[in-house]
């Protein structure tokens, strides 16, 4: 019996050993985790030497450059880019990591989008931050991007320099565009309707039109001039009080080469002090409108961004700045609504054959889309 609880309390002893190894902190300092490197070291310093951006695809060049404390376009006349974008795409370039690297034969590039950006139909750019003598501060070939969809990943896209074959995956963001639409500093305005006072419409050929908000900020604009008038659409009504919110542009020129005829002026009068006169022009079915502003240090920054540019808005806005007697009336709105929803064409009478002549089989009638598919396309952007 002794020998026995000797062995059951040697085997005890055992086990309780080996669990206070397995248990026992481990005391040894462990690896250092290993961090991709930097794409660009140091890059945030040179970036104060920045003077232009380029996007280079198989298409064309897109050209950002340094005015200032402004990067502007100069293919849209030295138009203001959106300065969230620039800032982004650099910061982005500075926080750039190289990952992983992957293939280095230039056989095999395009599989990663990483071809030849010059090459016809390639899907690669090259992005290049220049200094002002036109030499590179960074440069990349960036081709597809890798999405995820888990919190706390970084962005990861396909990357190599401009002589080099070999193709990482770098992470970070690199929002890199060639179309100068998603640069542009789309807003123009944004005042809420609430705000408009008093409108005044002088529209060529027509009669002046005096429109005021009597009361509170929920009331409604009402015509004050002429005094007599017909019934009024109170949703036509409040579109023009609703001109300047979220007010964007299509396109941009320089003032002096604004297309189109005049169709005269209106001043809307805002709250602060503030009153803003836009002159639409229409050249075809294009509306294009000149603005300026009057008041205090609203006014100003609204002038310093509008001063000498002209802009391209949704043709709706016609009806906005400088509508009409005739589209304010409830009947004309009735009835436009009433147009809109019956755009169904009903086929035109055959011909009746002459006298004698032979008969031929009839030809098989178009689909009911074909006259859809005649009628002009809505703008590619919604202006409001």
């Amino acid at each position: 019996m002794k020998r026995r609880n000797l062995v059951i309390l040697g085997g005890t002893a055992a086990v309780v050993a080996g669990a206070a190894i397995l248990l026992t902190p481990d005391t040894a300092t462990p690896p250092e985790p290993s961090r991709s490197a930097l794409a660009f070291p140091g890059l945030a310093q040179r970036l104060q030497n920045a003077a232009a951006i380029e996007v280079q695809r198989h298409d064309g060049t897109l050209r950002i450059l340094r005015q200032g404390e402004t990067w502007v376009l100069p293919d849209k006349a030295n138009y203001p880019v959106r300065p969230d974008r620039v800032r982004e795409l650099l910061t982005g370039l500075t926080e750039l990591r190289l990952a992983e690297p992957r293939t280095a034969n230039a056989e095999l590039l395009d599989r990663l989008g990483l071809e030849d950006p010059t090459r016809p139909g390639a899907t690669s750019s090259l992005l290049r931050v220049l200094d002002g003598q036109g030499n590179a501060i960074a440069e990349l070939v960036v081709g597809r991007r890798r999405v995820r969809t888990q919190g706390n990943v970084p962005e990861s896209a396909y990357v190599r320099r401009p002589n080099e074959s070999q193709a990482w995956l770098a992470e970070g963001r690199i929002p890199v565009d060639a179309d100068p639409q998603l640069w542009l500093d789309r807003d123009l305005a944004n005042l809420p309707r609430e705000r408009v006072r008093r409108v005044v419409v002088r529209r060529t050929g027509e009669p002046e039109l005096v429109l005021v908000r009597a009361g509170d900020a929920d009331a409604k604009l009402e015509m004050r001039q002429p005094e007599q008038h017909p019934p009024l659409d109170e949703t036509s009504l409040d579109e023009v009080a609703r001109g300047f919110e979220f007010l964007t542009l299509l396109e941009v020129k320089p003032e002096a080469e604004i297309p189109g005829e005049p169709l005269g002026e209106a001043r809307f009068e805002f709250t602060d002090n503030l009153a803003i006169i836009v002159r639409p022009y229409k050249a075809g079915e294009l509306i294009w409108i000149r603005l300026s502003a009057e008041g205090d240090d609203e006014a100003a920054r609204f002038n310093a961004r509008w001063r000498g540019w002209a802009y391209q808005v949704g043709q709706w806005k016609e009806k906005a700045f400088v509508p009409r007697l005739d589209d304010l009336r409830r009947e004309a709105a009735a009835a436009a609504a009433q147009e809109g929803g019956m755009r169904e064409e009903q086929p035109a009478a055959a011909p009746q054959p002459a006298a004698g002549a032979q008969q031929e089989p009839p030809a098989e009638a178009a689909p009911p889309a074909a006259a859809d598919q005649a009628a002009p396309a809505a703008p590619a952007a919604a202006s409001q």
